[in-house]
């Protein structure tokens, strides 16, 4: 789903190519702050797509955490003991924050307002609650 929403965000950026990106009218700090209605269009497609891929990233690090990282308070099993995964809840968090800043910082500069803000909600709350389980390590 995340990569058919990336597609269908590049088929707008192909088909709004004609159209205004900037507004012509009112102040330069409003025009730069306030998108043309197929820049804001595009806005809205790309956060609906990193939100998709936000969800099938932190799904990712669940299932791949629950074989021998993760306890049985919330799993059920607790698996195998991995020494190797010691790092991992750490690691899954910093990711997590590290691609929420770097994503929406690249939103920002691009000026793709509501994707900025996507990011910097959704991805911080499951690296709060990732950074909440219990695991065999802490």
């Amino acid at each position: 789903m995340a990569l058919a929403g990336l597609g269908r965000a590049s088929l707008m950026l192909w088909r709004y190519r004609g159209q205004e990106w900037v507004r012509s009218h009112g102040h330069p700090f409003a025009r730069l702050l306030l998108p043309a209605p197929a820049y804001l269009r595009f806005d809205k497609t790309l956060a609906v797509t990193v939100l998709l891929a936000d969800l099938w990233l932190v799904s990712g690090i669940v299932v791949l955490g629950s074989d021998g990282i993760f306890t049985e308070e919330w799993m059920g099993y607790p698996g195998m003991m991995d020494p190797g995964g010691q790092g991992y809840q750490a690691g899954a968090v910093s990711m997590l924050l590290t691609t929420a800043w770097w994503s929406a910082s690249a939103a920002v500069l691009g000026r793709c307002w509501t994707t900025a803000v996507v990011q910097l909600t959704v991805l911080p709350l499951p690296a709060l609650w990732i950074a909440s389980f219990d695991t065999y390590y802490t």
